[in-house]
């Protein structure tokens, strides 16, 4: 099983690691000769240097991060307000809402673009970070984890913060949140990797580059008429980078907890 997970992983790292190597190489290396040199001869760091003088890569990562950053925020804060009550309150019609709420998931975004582009407008977001983040402030996914992560807290911690005189808020807040950290985390990693990589939505709602994502300023470099492939790995090398440093930060806390060491004093 191991020798299979790590030639499984070699496969799925060998275009990562090409995209490096390219990032690195200088002009005078050829980088589509075959078999193809994993490792540059010559490794410099001169394209990651030109890509940044020359393009505002700057300001495409402070956008993407803003962006990235309030939608996690938002989808955290909005999935957990309507998950808890489909998990651990009892209204009539809340399965059927449920259910409905999943059977979203199945339709494609490219159904709905067009809708939320009319509404985009007419709201006066285009050309706007929150019109970024809009289609993405909350998720079906995302409520249907942290219903099933709100489902699994003991029953007695509720019952017992009740008993304090806890309010619905108070437990939500209080008990509720803290014992489906490990949930919150993986939602946040799913979120974060998705608003990244975007390209699609922020493609359609912006035409002025000051609000260009990082994924806008790669096709920018891949449509320019002097198209240097090891510009566009530098680029694409910066712009993947800080997912993988969030995973590295992040991954850690996704680890069973038991219920009760979250819970907040």
């Amino acid at each position: 099983m191991y020798a299979l997970l790590g030639a499984i992983a070699i496969v799925m790292l060998i275009p990562l690691v090409w995209l490096v190597s390219t990032s690195l190489k200088s002009p005078t290396e050829n980088i589509f000769q075959f078999p193809p040199q994993l490792l540059p001869s010559q490794p410099t760091v001169q394209n990651f240097v030109q890509v940044w003088q020359t393009n505002p890569f700057g300001r495409y990562l402070f956008n993407s991060t803003l962006v990235a950053v309030l939608t996690v925020c938002l989808n955290l804060l909005f999935c957990a307000l309507a998950a808890y009550p489909l998990a651990r309150l009892s209204f009539r019609g809340r399965e059927v809402t449920f259910i409905a709420i999943v059977c979203t998931i199945m339709i494609p975004f490219q159904i709905v673009m067009i809708p939320l582009y009319v509404l985009t407008v007419q709201l006066g977001l285009r050309n706007t970070y929150l019109g970024i983040i809009f289609p993405a402030i909350a998720s079906a996914f995302g409520i249907f984890l942290l219903r099933q992560a709100f489902q699994g807290v003991p029953k007695e911690l509720e019952e017992a913060a009740r008993m304090d005189g806890c309010s619905e808020l108070g437990l939500w807040w209080y008990v509720m949140i803290p014992s489906i950290s490990p949930a919150l985390v993986t939602l946040a990693i799913f979120v974060f990797i998705g608003s990244w990589s975007d390209f699609l939505w922020p493609l359609i709602v912006l035409d002025r580059p000051e609000y260009y994502t990082l994924p806008l300023g790669v096709a920018q470099l891949a449509g320019q008429l002097n198209l240097d492939w090891r510009l566009v790995a530098a680029g694409s090398v910066i712009s993947i980078a800080p997912i993988v440093l969030f995973f590295v930060v992040m991954q850690r806390y996704v680890v069973p907890t038991e219920s009760g060491s979250g819970v907040k004093g």
